[in-house]
């Protein structure tokens, strides 16, 4: 795909980004590599092939749902500094 030099100082306009003058053929060349490498892409006959999320044909394997911790916020509460409601009060640091 042919990518001109105008089309990016209008996209980096766009984008608000500053291209330097010397850096905008490169910029344009890369560009238009990467546009090509769509191109191929696109090429490709995909015709039957199934979409996928994932390469890998594993099933996750999925724990039983068990509690392995208890609730400790008692004993948690009762060595902190301050306590109210069962909320641990703290200093304020945003005025």
């Amino acid at each position: 795909m042919t990518v001109h030099e105008d089309e990016i100082a209008r996209l980096a306009e766009l984008a608000r980004i500053r291209i330097a003058d010397d850096q905008v053929p490169a910029v344009t060349r890369r560009i238009g590599d990467i546009l090509g490498m769509v191109e191929q892409l696109q090429a490709v006959d995909t015709d039957g092939i199934e979409p996928m999320t994932n390469p890998l044909d594993a099933v996750q394997c999925l724990r039983p749902d068990r509690v392995t911790e208890h609730n400790q916020r008692d004993a948690l509460q009762a060595v902190a500094p301050a306590v109210e409601n069962g909320l641990y009060l703290v200093p304020k640091v945003i005025e």
